[in-house]
């Protein structure tokens, strides 16, 4: 085990989920199946599938003073995850994810943040001296499922200590463009990176431009995510399109947290940007062949397995 730590900092979730063969709608019951209590929450994954490619994580985030931190937390300490940045806030609840996946994969969350969006001095000071002390060579990767100023004061202390920062800017509305300058990569779906940049991404020319628009927002890499699980990545160079694995998608749960950990991970390691991307591309095509999101995450074996077939797949495109 190296050294270096990925700090991941966002949300850290109660997930309950089921399969159902239609979507959800509005004034009747809808039957479901296979019933799920897991942990979840896009800081809580991306620390997970550190641990699952070999590395150290340390999670920073608020749960409840209930019974279903626990349900939360148990998962990332049997995995050694480092959960001592985790701060319990009094009189709220741990955030719940209720999940709806559909035979295709597909899935419908509804979100209640509670505890994720509650944060005081005392927890955020405490999560800035640990980014402060944190070893050289380690990554910050943050999301928007906690306050946007929280997540302004962290990345500045990892700036600060001369850390890379990989963000995933969800919800992108929570988004300030100040804190996106600078920062090493950002992984958005097509829904975010349109709402960041105007670019609707529906193919790989698209996507380009969308990530041309938030290079010159200040970001280093930008990973504009496809919807068919690949992704365009844009950085000094230009952009490259890594196209997804061919695989039978389950259920596409926690998918892009996959990978954004992934690339964290990845970019930790100093690995090429193309094949940091292609790496993150690779586990988060295997995320979707099992039910539900941190259980089915891959180990670096199963992931490195997969580049060979997948480097030569990614193609440079023209530029503009």
């Amino acid at each position: 085990m190296s050294e270096r730590v990925l700090l991941s900092l966002g949300s850290v979730n109660a997930d309950f989920q089921v399969r159902v063969k239609s979507a959800p709608g509005t004034g009747s019951t809808l039957p479901a199946a296979d019933f799920v209590r897991l942990g979840g929450g896009k800081a809580a994954n991306r620390a997970v599938l550190a641990r699952r490619l070999g590395h150290s994580a340390r999670l920073f985030g608020r749960v409840g003073d209930d019974e279903l931190r626990e349900q939360a937390l148990m998962p990332l300490r049997r995995l050694d995850v480092d959960v001592a940045g985790v701060s319990v806030a009094p009189g709220q609840a741990t955030a719940v994810s209720m999940i709806a996946v559909l035979p295709d994969g597909k899935k419908s969350i509804v979100l209640a943040g509670n505890a994720n969006e509650t944060w005081d001095d005392v927890a955020l000071e405490a999560v800035l001296a640990a980014v402060a002390a944190a070893p050289q060579g380690s990554l910050l990767a943050a999301d928007f499922e906690v306050p946007a100023a929280v997540v302004a004061r962290v990345v500045d202390a990892a700036r600060k200590r001369g850390l890379p920062v990989v963000i995933d800017p969800s919800p992108p509305h929570r988004v300030e463009r100040e804190v996106l300058r600078g920062v090493t990569a950002a992984t958005p779906n097509p829904s975010e990176a349109e709402a960041l940049t105007g670019v609707a991404v529906k193919d790989p020319g698209a996507a380009a431009e969308a990530g041309r628009r938030m290079r010159a927002l200040g970001i280093g890499i930008a990973c504009a995510k496809l919807g068919d699980g690949g992704c365009v990545v844009t950085d000094q160079e230009g952009s490259t399109h890594v196209p997804p694995m061919p695989v039978e998608a389950v259920d596409s749960t926690g998918a892009g947290d996959a990978f954004a950990g992934a690339l964290a991970v990845a970019l930790m390691e100093r690995r090429p940007v193309v094949e940091a991307v292609c790496l993150a591309v690779a586990a988060s095509s295997l995320a979707v062949t099992a039910y539900g999101s941190q259980p089915a995450y891959p180990t670096r074996d199963r992931v490195t397995a997969l580049l060979p077939a997948l480097m030569p797949r990614a193609r440079r495109l023209p530029s503009s």
